[in-house]
């Protein structure tokens, strides 16, 4: 009966955090307080502290929410694609559509750290290493690819990763705030020019 009850009580909790990142999308990282969201959900505040303790708890759950959702969304099927150009392609199809199957509004990621680029303290902490193990994972999947002989030899995976980065801000910046329908099309001729340099020179004939 306990463990019934227990796992009630997390499902409940995890139908909140997911509430909550969907109202974080709408009104702001900061504008997402116990109060707020307990006016939203007709919950009382006293229930929702019970869960949170804290505005800065229920934040952080709510960039865990996100970076786990990421995970299983985009990072865990891309690699377990093959390496190699394979795999840094999955990721680039799984990040650009990220956005529509997350079931958010738009980009988590992009939204707070605009937001919390200046906001010292440990909800901009835990986002910014999130954002570095994005990155680390990019570099990975390319240094295989140079290991494998997909790619030429000097390729620099973390540079690789970088530009990547950019095409995909610039990507949701067309898309999301412009309405550009062409924007989609230009980040992928951009990713395929990155792909193109990175690629080992084909053998003169």
């Amino acid at each position: 009966m306990a463990t019934a009850s227990l796992r009630k009580g997390e499902l409940t909790r995890q139908s909140i955090v997911e509430h909550a990142a969907r109202m974080a999308s709408r009104v702001g990282i900061e504008g997402l307080t116990i109060g707020a969201l307990a006016d939203e959900l007709e919950l009382s505040k006293s229930g929702l502290f019970a869960h949170f303790k804290s505005k800065e708890a229920l934040q952080l759950q709510v960039v865990e929410f996100g970076i786990e959702r990421f995970i299983n969304i985009v990072v865990k099927p891309a690699l377990a694609a093959p390496r190699g150009e394979k795999r840094v392609r999955e990721l680039f199809e799984r990040w650009l559509d990220w956005p529509k199957a997350s079931g958010l509004s738009g980009c988590m990621f992009v939204a707070l750290s605009t937001e919390l680029d200046d906001q010292p303290g440990p909800v901009r902490e835990r986002l910014v290493q999130s954002q570095k193990d994005w990155l680390d994972v990019i570099a990975n999947c390319v240094r295989s690819g140079v290991a494998d002989g997909h790619f030429r030899a000097d390729v620099d995976p973390e540079q690789f990763a970088h530009e990547l980065h950019g095409v995909m801000l610039a990507n949701h910046h067309a898309v999301r705030l412009l309405r550009d329908e062409s924007g989609q099309g230009r980040t992928r001729r951009a990713f395929e020019r990155l792909l193109d340099d990175a690629r080992k020179p084909k053998a003169s004939r």
